[in-house]
């Protein structure tokens, strides 16, 4: 099972500065990543996304499914691999799955100009430690997870048929 958690910044500044911690987490084993970025949002709500630039242990799979999820949260470009039904069906299984209006809706409020967010997918992870850790920097947490089957069924999903 992974962690959907979208932790929102008032401060561009204390973004980064968490999203350095959680990077130091993922060398600490108290976080397994599948994706981590930072979003920022200029005064003019222009979008700006910061990742790491390499994962270590992420399938191309996990890859492309954070890179789904992560286009869908923030209807960034760069989804036009997936247009019409596939686009449908996948946002349809995000939606049963954790990932829903809601929850998308909550992601985009917590982003308005000025503004920044952690976006975090993670498959394992020592809540307590992570906490500890996260808790200087503040921020307003979102959070859900997606089931083992929820993921595999995305990851066929984004595979199209073989």
């Amino acid at each position: 099972m992974s962690e959907l958690i979208v932790i929102g910044y008032d401060d561009p500044a204390v973004a980064e500065e968490a999203f350095g911690t959680v990077q130091e987490l993922q060398r600490d084993y108290v976080v397994h990543l599948n994706g981590l970025a930072v979003v920022s949002v200029d005064a003019d709500g222009g979008t700006h996304v910061d990742t790491t630039s390499r994962i270590v242990g992420v399938s191309a799979a996990s890859g492309a499914l954070w890179g789904a999820i992560f286009g869908i949260l923030f209807l960034l470009p760069g989804l036009g691999l997936l247009t019409g039904a596939a686009l449908g069906g996948l946002v349809g299984k995000l939606s049963k799955a954790g990932v829903d209006d809601r929850f998308r809706e909550q992601v985009r409020d917590l982003l308005k100009p000025g503004t920044a967010a952690v976006v975090i997918m993670a498959s394992k992870i020592t809540d307590d430690k992570f906490t500890v850790a996260m808790r200087p920097h503040g921020g307003t947490v979102l959070k859900t997870s997606l089931s083992d089957e929820d993921e595999k069924e995305l990851a066929e999903q984004l595979a199209g048929p073989q």
